[in-house]
Parts: C-alpha cells; structure tokens; sequence
C-alpha cells in the first residue's frame, strides 16, 4: 500500500513538473506562481527550481501563521522534489526547446497544461503533504472563511501581483492556465482515482 502512494506521489511530481516547465517554454506566459519564479529568476539570480524551493519555504511560514499551526516540515520534502524536477527539465532535457510560431507556442502550452493538471491529479491521491501553494489556498479559505474557489482566486491574484512586480513571464498562457487548470483536475482525478484503487 505504502509502495503503491509513494508510486502516485513520485510519478504525479514528475509529471507535475514536466507540465510546468513546458508552459514556461511556451511563452505565451506560465501560471501565476510560476511566472513569479522565472521573474524572481531572472531578476536575481538563482535557478527557476531553486526559487521553487525558496518561495515554497516562506509559503510553508506563511500558511503555519494562518493556520495557527507548526509548519508542515514534510511539504519541505515536495517542494525539493519539485524544485529539482523542474530545474532537470528546464536545463537539461527542454533547453533547447524554443517554439517559433504561435501555433507551436499555443500546442506546448495545452500540453503543460494537461500534464500539470493530470500530474496534480495523480500526486494528490497519495494524500502527503501538499505542495505549499495548495495548502496556501486552504490557509486563506480557513482564515477568510471563503469558498475554495474564491480563494483559489485570491491566491493566484496574489501570485499574479508579485509575478508582474519581479516582470515574470505573464501573458494569455497564465489566464488560460488560472481558469482551466481547476477544471482538468476536477476531469482527472476521478479517473486517477479508479486506476488507483485496482492497485490497492
């Protein structure tokens, strides 16, 4: 049982990552979150994975003072994982990836939108620790008292306000990626969900 959920976290991460970093090369503009850390990249310094990392510790802070809780020191474990994953992509395996047409451009993009969304869908049914960003979520919802969706919302537009401040990569790919992301998981996961229990 325990192979089986460490299985579905790993490949989820994997896939995860790999559908972040090709809606990075699409350039047609990354997720909220994601642009903030190319635009902390390349403002500063550091590794796209690295700020991954880094923002991912000051959301694992963040959300401990929200919740009134001790920070969830196994999210730290998550985000190394998925800092180092798409550190690997971005460097070593899509470097050279640069699409020159729209066209091209707009297909990497749907297809880091799909693994990112399906990748998601597999990583939550090991049910550890959630990434910071999506615990950051129900921090908000636990302290505004909001639905999920609405602060789905405020989270992302607090991404999307620090991206623009560091000059990440924000374009129609992020507003694409902010409304179809929730709704692709929603589609994944009950299908990932069967598939796993055949496993159990």
């Amino acid at each position: 049982m325990h192979a089986v959920k460490l299985a579905f976290y790993l490949i989820g991460l994997i896939i995860l990552s790999f559908g972040v970093t090709l809606t990075i090369k699409s350039d047609l503009g990354a997720g909220p979150w994601d642009a903030l850390n190319v635009g902390l990249s390349n403002t500063i310094g550091f590794t796209v994975g690295s700020w991954v990392i880094i923002v991912g510790l000051i959301l694992i802070t963040v959300n401990a003072f929200l919740l009134r809780n001790k920070p969830d020191i196994f999210a730290v474990f998550t985000i190394v994982i998925v800092g180092g994953l798409i550190d690997f992509w971005l460097l070593y395996v899509l470097n050279e990836l640069e699409p020159n047409t729209f066209f091209i451009k707009l297909v990497v993009l749907i297809l880091g939108l799909l693994f990112l969304s399906f990748g998601i869908s597999v990583y939550l049914q090991a049910k550890y620790p959630l990434i910071p960003i999506d615990r950051f979520m129900l921090a908000i919802q636990h302290r505004l008292k909001v639905n999920l969706m609405m602060a789905k919302t405020i989270a992302e537009l607090i991404a999307l306000v620090l991206a623009l401040l560091f000059r990440g990569p924000i374009g129609v790919g992020t507003i694409i990626i902010a409304f179809s992301v929730g709704p692709f998981v929603q589609f994944f996961f009950p299908k990932v969900e069967r598939f796993r229990e055949k496993w159990q």
